[in-house]
């Protein structure tokens, strides 16, 4: 398992597009909290940072094609054949897929995280407000976030190893987001909340009760998304494990 973990991590160092993709990550976190201060709307409290630093957990829509891109992104640049053809025991490659980059879905959360307390505190002190460092909640906020890039990585891998399409798989995630949890989703109700990016939701919520009624409790939505982690993974290695590569 070491020896394929390093290859892992080899491979990530030989591209570029999975690092361009979770650079995107602390940009959005950056321009979201830049959004709420410039709006105007609410006052520079520890509620509003747990608002901005609530980006944190939104940026795992890009850990989650990040993950994708493990699996999916090999069968397009059919380097996929050499990897089985060098390990042929396919089930501790995706295993080393879902921790490698699961580890890197976490430490592009970390770096969200950093930004957004940078790009945070620096608008605080620009308005002349004092920005709560020692506040729990908001650092409650940036854990979940943390968790659920993570979380979306692996869930990103499993995605990949099904949908083995690159375009296909990310335009399956997104439209999953989009559609079905954000359409279908209202139609359904409190069902909803059982969905994979709701459930990331609760999990990465501000700590604002108005924000989270219609999500389950934190405790709640970190357990039913590793539960879908869980579930994904072992998908992606019974489905690897069945198929053929070609």
């Amino acid at each position: 398992m070491n020896t394929l973990i390093r290859t892992e991590l080899l491979k990530l160092r030989t591209i570029r597009s999975p690092w361009l993709l979770l650079a995107a990550s602390p940009l959005l976190v950056a321009a979201g909290t830049s959004g709420l201060v410039i709006s105007g709307n609410k006052p520079l409290d520890p509620i509003a940072q747990s608002q901005a630093l609530a980006h944190v957990g939104l940026a795992s829509l890009f850990t989650l094609v990040f993950g994708i891109l493990a699996v999916a992104g090999e069968y397009r640049h059919q380097t996929i054949t050499d990897t089985y053809l060098s390990t042929p025991a396919r089930g501790p490659v995706i295993g080393a897929k879902l921790l490698v980059y699961a580890v890197f879905g976490a430490l592009a959360g970390v770096a969200s995280a950093l930004v957004g307390l940078g790009v945070a505190s620096a608008w605080w002190a620009g308005k002349g407000a004092s920005f709560a460092w020692a506040d729990s909640a908001m650092w409650t906020t940036i854990g979940g976030g943390i968790a659920w890039n993570a979380a979306f990585a692996a869930i990103g891998v499993g995605a990949g190893a099904l949908i083995r399409s690159l375009v296909g798989a990310i335009a399956a995630a997104l439209a999953w987001v989009a559609l079905v949890e954000g359409i279908v989703g209202q139609l359904i109700g409190d069902l909803a909340r059982w969905l994979p990016f709701n459930a990331g939701q609760a999990l990465g919520a501000a700590a604002q009760p108005m924000m989270t009624r219609d999500l389950l409790p934190r405790w709640g939505g970190g357990t039913v998304l590793v539960i879908y982690t869980l579930v994904f993974a072992i998908l992606a290695v019974g489905t690897s494990m069945r198929r053929d590569v070609s």
